[in-house]
C-alpha cells in the first residue's frame, strides 16, 4: 500500500509486527505483516489500493462477519414470528442470490479506541425490512510483537431473540508449496451453488488432519468438530503461522479455489444456512446462536507465528 492511504488507516505496532485497519471498508484488517530483518512479510494478503479507495471489502485481508457467517438460502428465513427477506448478495454469481456474510462488512465501523498496539472499532444497525432486529458490535485488535488477538462481539439490541452468527474472513497469501493442517470431524458437501447438502467425513477431513498442500485443493466448505487451532507454512519461505480460536468459534471454513494467490481460513460460529437446517441437523453440526434482547455474543481468533 502506498503512502496516499496510510492517512485513514488505523496504524498499529509491536516489534516488528505491524497492523493496518480499515474501518470504512466494512471493519476490515487491511495489512498484517512482519518487517523483522528489514524485510516485510504479509501474514495476510495485504488490501489493494484499488479496493482501499472502492471500498470493497473482498479485497481486504481480513473482515467480520456478523450478524451471521456465509450464506442464508435465498436470503429468507424464519425466526419466531419475524420474517428474515434479504437481498441477494452477488447475482451475478452462481450462489450470489444467497446472502453472504452478514452486514458487517458491508458497513463502515467506528473507531472507539487507538493507540500503540490496541483498537478497538464499534457497529450500530438499525432494524429494517431485511433484518428486523436491531444490533451493535465491536471488534477488538491486540497486537503482540509474536502475533494479533481479535476478539467479536455482537449484542442484541432489540426486542425479541435474534439468531446470530459472528466469524473473520482472513485472505492468507497462497505462495507455492503452501500447506494447511486441522484438525475436524466432518465437512458439509456443497451443491452447485456452494449451499450445504450433506456433513460426511470426507476425504479432506483426513487430508487436513495429517496436513495438505493447498495447490491440490479445489474448495469452498464448511468443516464441523473444529479442534480451535490450524497451522499454515510457507515452506519455501521458512515461515509458519498459528490461527488458533475459542468458542463459540467451533467450526472453520476453508475457502481454497484453485490457482488463486490466496485461501481462506475462516473461524466462524455457525455453518452455512444454520438458521434454515436447524429444522434437521442437530446443533453441533450447525452452531449458531439465539440471543435474548440485551444478550452478547463474544469470540477471540488469534495468529501467532511459529519458529520453523
Amino acid at each position: 500500500m502506498s503512502d496516499d492511504v496510510t492517512g485513514v488507516l488505523v496504524q498499529l505496532q509491536a516489534g516488528s509486527l505491524r497492523l493496518a485497519l480499515a474501518p470504512w471498508v466494512g471493519g476490515a484488517i487491511a495489512a498484517l505483516y512482519d518487517t523483522a530483518g528489514g524485510e516485510r512479510f504479509d501474514w495476510l494478503r495485504p488490501a489493494s489500493i484499488d479496493g482501499l479507495s472502492q471500498r470493497v471489502p473482498s479485497a481486504m485481508g481480513s473482515y467480520p462477519l456478523l450478524p451471521w457467517c456465509n450464506r442464508i438460502r435465498d436470503g429468507r428465513a424464519q425466526a419466531g414470528e419475524r420474517a428474515i427477506a434479504i437481498d441477494p448478495g452477488h447475482p451475478g454469481a452462481p450462489s450470489g442470490k444467497h446472502p453472504l456474510h452478514g452486514f458487517g462488512w458491508l458497513r463502515e465501523w467506528q473507531v472507539l479506541e487507538s493507540g500503540g498496539d490496541r483498537a478497538r472499532l464499534g457497529l450500530a444497525v438499525e432494524a429494517d425490512t431485511q433484518w428486523p432486529w436491531r444490533f451493535e458490535a465491536s471488534q477488538l485488535f491486540e497486537l503482540e510483537p509474536s502475533g494479533l488477538r481479535c476478539t467479536v462481539s455482537l449484542t442484541n439490541l432489540g426486542s425479541a431473540p435474534m439468531p446470530a452468527g459472528i466469524g473473520h474472513h482472513p485472505y492468507f497469501p497462497h505462495r507455492p508449496g503452501t500447506r494447511l493442517q486441522a484438525d475436524t470431524t466432518a465437512m458439509w458437501r456443497g451443491d452447485a451453488e456452494v449451499m450445504p447438502i450433506a456433513v460426511e467425513p470426507t476425504p479432506e477431513v483426513a487430508q487436513l488432519h495429517e496436513g495438505v498442500a493447498l495447490g491440490g485443493l479445489d474448495l469452498d466448505n464448511n468443516f464441523t468438530g473444529w479442534q480451535h487451532r490450524a497451522r499454515i507454512d510457507w515452506p519455501n519461505e521458512g515461515r509458519a503461522l498459528s490461527l488458533t480460536a475459542g468458542e463459540p468459534f467451533d467450526f472453520f471454513v476453508l475457502y481454497c479455489p484453485r490457482g488463486a494467490d490466496h485461501f481462506c481460513a475462516e473461524p466462524v460460529s455457525q455453518c452455512t444456512d444454520a438458521i434454515n437446517l436447524a429444522r434437521r441437523y442437530p446443533h453441533e453440526q450447525l452452531g449458531g446462536a439465539l440471543l435474548a434482547p440485551g444478550e452478547t455474543l463474544s469470540g477471540r481468533w488469534s495468529l501467532s507465528a511459529i519458529e520453523v
